[in-house]
């Protein structure tokens, strides 16, 4: 290992050149000798990149393999989803989680569509202006889509750098990390590199554990039973089998305590996942 205590005592950090190209080395055989196969490595569209890398926040690559493809025969492009009635993408989206993520899809489809000439956007800051995109998501897609060297941080970047170089340090800041992910970046194949940058932080995370508990924006997810992304789940299930359902009905169908279900109703219908019409709720 590099000496830490001095790498992350100041934010300015110059690697030597010795140290980016033992670094890239490393990352660089990782990836030829056992390199992941994943189905949006084997594409260039934007649009479908688009799709894996929202499914890919804050979900595990191997649930996002079962319904990439499905997701993807239900709408095939950005025209597709963005006339999909949102019902339509939430049953499709079920067991991902975090449902919110593909009414922004939806939505961020219906935006390109009307304001981008149908195309989907290849500069950072046009990405960033589509619903449910941020920084690091929008810089994944130029890269990922468009094969431009961009510099961004995900949970396995971020294990890779500090493994190699902050692993004996605590409280990791990105504002750390990010100098060395530009000294150590590929120009050249800035798309290759990144696939085996992270699964080489995927290896590591096996060999060594969870060492994003050193980054200073940790948090550790709260148990899923009994949790309100749990319940909101309940509920959209319950509403995307059925047209609309009784608010009655649907306490009687959510099996948890009404006073919570009745919290994330006034939740989802706050951030327009659902509706009411009288006294029924459905998904507009």
């Amino acid at each position: 290992m590099h000496s830490a205590k001095t790498l992350a005592s100041k934010t300015n950090i110059v690697l030597k050149a010795g140290q980016i190209l033992a670094f890239q080395k490393t990352v660089k055989n990782h990836y030829r000798l056992y390199g992941r196969e994943l189905p949006w490595r084997n594409t260039e569209d934007p649009y479908k990149i688009l799709v894996s890398e929202i499914m890919l926040q804050q979900t595990q690559v191997a649930r996002v393999i079962e319904k990439y493809g499905y997701f993807l025969r239900a709408f095939p492009d950005i025209y597709a989803l963005a006339g999909a009635p949102l019902r339509a993408v939430l049953n499709v989206w079920q067991g991902l989680g975090y449902n919110r993520r593909a009414m922004a899809l939806k939505q961020a489809a219906q935006k390109v569509v009307e304001h981008f000439e149908q195309k989907i956007p290849s500069n950072v800051d046009s990405l960033v202006s589509l619903p449910g995109i941020g920084k690091a998501t929008a810089c994944a897609i130029c890269t990922f889509a468009f094969n431009q060297p961009t510099v961004f941080i995900e949970t396995n970047i971020r294990t890779a750098f500090i493994y190699h170089f902050f692993n004996h340090i605590n409280k990791v800041r990105d504002t750390h990390i990010f100098p060395l992910v530009a000294q150590t970046l590929d120009y050249h194949n800035p798309r290759v590199w990144y696939y085996g940058l992270m699964d080489y932080g995927v290896a590591i995370k096996k060999m060594h554990g969870n060492l994003n508990a050193k980054s200073a924006h940790h948090q550790r997810q709260g148990q899923f039973k009994g949790s309100n992304r749990q319940i909101r789940g309940a509920i959209l299930k319950a509403l995307v089998k059925r047209e609309r359902v009784s608010e009655r009905e649907l306490l009687t169908d959510v099996q948890f305590s009404s006073k919570m279900v009745l919290k994330n109703i006034q939740k989802l219908e706050s951030e327009g996942i659902i509706s009411k019409e009288g006294d029924y709720l459905l998904i507009p």
